[in-house]
């Protein structure tokens, strides 16, 4: 599914391809606003379109911008869900309330965690007292990594390179490991 959606990616690219750029941002930004898409299909989508480097540009300001619109309508719409019951966790109390050199290290350390959801570092630092600087500026740091560690596992596994199926194999033994261990602990209850 996740190639289809590349494929009608770069075909909309291509057939835009004055406007690519912009349309490659306009995605990021939607896909940053409703919080659990993934980006990869569009980060593929920019490097066969783009090539390596333009595409990896493309990708972090998309994702940049996108985290910034996403997280000043989150603002602006949900800052009242702070006293919410599910938002009691320790850590989601400690992003809440963090600010200034605090606040950037956490968003900072949150980006750079490959398992922690973008779209959660954004709602939670958006609905607390994080100012919009401090995260733009954490958030743009954090995704660099990120974004160069996507890019070149994508790029590896598009170019079917040793690399790239190593990438394939490691993810496709997580994943069994994953079903089985909750096969195991479903059929143990």
């Amino acid at each position: 599914m996740n190639a289809d959606i590349q494929e009608i990616t770069v075909q909309l690219f291509e057939s835009y391809d004055s406007i690519a750029f912009i349309l490659s941002i306009l995605l990021n930004v939607l896909i940053s606003i409703a919080g659990v898409l993934p980006s990869v299909f569009l980060t593929a989508a920019n490097l066969v379109v783009f090539g390596f480097w333009e595409g990896m540009v493309i990708s972090f300001i998309g994702e940049s911008v996108g985290a910034v619109v996403s997280f000043w309508l989150y603002r602006k719409g949900f800052r009242k869900l702070t006293a919410h019951k599910q938002l009691s966790s320790p850590k989601i109390q400690q992003l809440l309330h963090a600010r200034g050199k605090e606040a950037f290290l956490l968003i900072l350390s949150l980006r750079l965690l490959p398992f922690v959801p973008s779209g959660l570092v954004t709602f939670i630092a958006a609905i607390g007292k994080t100012s919009l600087g401090i995260f733009i500026l954490a958030s743009s740091i954090g995704k660099l990594p990120s974004i160069l560690i996507e890019g070149y596992s994508v790029y590896q596994v598009m170019s079917w390179t040793s690399t790239g199926k190593v990438l394939v194999s490691f993810i496709g033994c997580v994943l069994i490991i994953l079903v089985v261990r909750k096969l195991y602990t479903r059929s143990a209850i």
